[in-house]
């Protein structure tokens, strides 16, 4: 029998941010949903990225994790943890990708290992998994060519049934101190047997210290997905023509470490970073136009907390059911009141942000995912904490009885 721990304990606590960011005020109305904690596994070691999808093709979302030395996935139902791939190389492992590329339903993975920033030169590395027959066992690692520092890793559709794994670096080759040769943004296009090679295309090297990025879907259905990629110097989108990448830079957003874009309200459009890079602030940029297009600005700069410390994870979707977006972040490092966290971020009027904790001091947060794990139509919040070693599921009880 699960046991369950209520995250939300205290209602009518909710804070109201604004541009200034900060807490500004208290509420007075009660916290729009309460969510359920459960421990999936108490003995993370770092937690440097999850991903949630079906690994063994049951129809459940199962999780995924980059820990230190492990890839491993949990089994949606029984959480019962499996090894994909241990010691793929000396250093840490750092990122991974999991998507359904081929539609039979259960997704393909891609990792990101041997992580060592301060070497610009030799480290990184980027393998596609093979699964055996029994997807519980060890997965065969083939070994991909890659830039130094592999920081970040997602697939990326270019044309319907065609996919490709775009590899985002911390650092340019050589650079140092974020100064010398650009970030060298990679996709790799699978051929048919992934053990031959694969076709590689250069996305972007125009940023010198990168960090993350978001897949923007389509304005079209058969149209390519957008990036939109953060760094030390601001954002770029990049987007396939049908030949070559195409980027542009997008003026306004300053020096990042975390992006999602999502909707403030119906048919209004957002993009929500942490600034600066492992910064203290959450910041939101209204957008003008539309972001699955090439021609949009963002309008406005709005700071809607300024108390992080290290902020590492940011998710955006409609935990609420109300046909907007909004904001899931956390920090890893204890901030001037001493604690970790997880939060919960509505927009109420215009540039006003109220919050509530999703978690108070138990999750250094590392990363940070929405999903929908238990098939009742309301997004779960998943995260992995680095100090805290921990990797919880929150259950979203919009509703269900708080009070249960």
């Amino acid at each position: 029998m699960r046991q369950w721990l209520l995250a939300i304990v205290c209602f009518g606590a909710t804070a109201c941010f604004g541009v200034t960011g900060g807490v500004a005020s208290r509420a007075l109305a009660e916290d729009p949903v309460a969510f359920r904690a459960e421990t999936i596994d108490d003995s993370v070691a770092i937690g440097y990225g999850v991903a949630a999808g079906d690994v063994d093709g049951d129809g459940k979302l199962d999780l995924i994790l980059a820990d230190k030395t492990e890839f491993v996935w949990y089994r949606n139902g029984d959480w019962r943890r499996f090894v994909l791939a241990r010691d793929l190389t000396v250093m840490d492992n750092v990122c991974l990708a999991a998507r359904d590329i081929d539609g039979d339903g259960r997704v393909e993975i891609a990792v990101g290992a041997l992580w060592n920033p301060g070497d610009t030169e030799n480290s990184g590395s980027v393998h596609y998994l093979i699964p055996p027959d029994d997807r519980t066992e060890l997965w065969e690692a083939v070994e991909l060519p890659r830039e130094p520092t592999v920081h970040r890793m997602k697939w990326v559709r270019l044309a319907p049934q065609r996919f490709a794994l775009v590899v985002v670096p911390l650092h340019g080759r050589g650079n140092r101190n974020g100064e010398g040769a650009g970030v060298k943004v990679l996709a790799y296009e699978p051929p048919a047997d992934v053990r031959e090679p694969w076709t590689l295309s250069t996305v972007d090297e125009s940023l010198h210290m990168t960090h993350n990025f978001e897949v923007i879907p389509p304005s079209t259905e058969d149209g390519p997905e957008s990036l939109l990629i953060v760094g030390r110097e601001g954002a770029r989108l990049s987007r396939w023509d049908g030949e070559a990448w195409q980027s542009q830079a997008i003026d306004r957003i300053e020096g990042s470490g975390e992006v999602r874009v999502g909707m403030t309200t119906p048919g209004e459009q957002l993009i929500a970073t942490i600034e600066p890079m492992h910064g203290d602030k959450l910041v939101v940029y209204p957008v003008l136009g539309d972001c699955r297009g090439s021609d949009w600005s963002v309008a406005d700069r709005w700071v809607i907390d300024d108390s992080y410390n290290a902020g590492h994870a940011v998710a955006i979707g409609d935990l609420l059911g109300t046909g907007a977006d909004q904001i899931v972040a956390g920090w890893r490092l204890p901030n001037a009141e001493g604690k970790v966290g997880l939060r919960l971020y509505w927009r109420v009027a215009d540039e006003r942000f109220e919050s509530m904790w999703i978690d108070d001091n138990t999750m250094a947060t590392e990363d940070a995912i929405l999903a929908d794990l238990d098939g009742d139509g309301d997004l779960d919040v998943v995260a992995a904490g680095r100090a805290t070693k921990n990797l919880k599921v929150y259950w979203n009880l919009r509703d269900e009885n708080p009070a249960r």
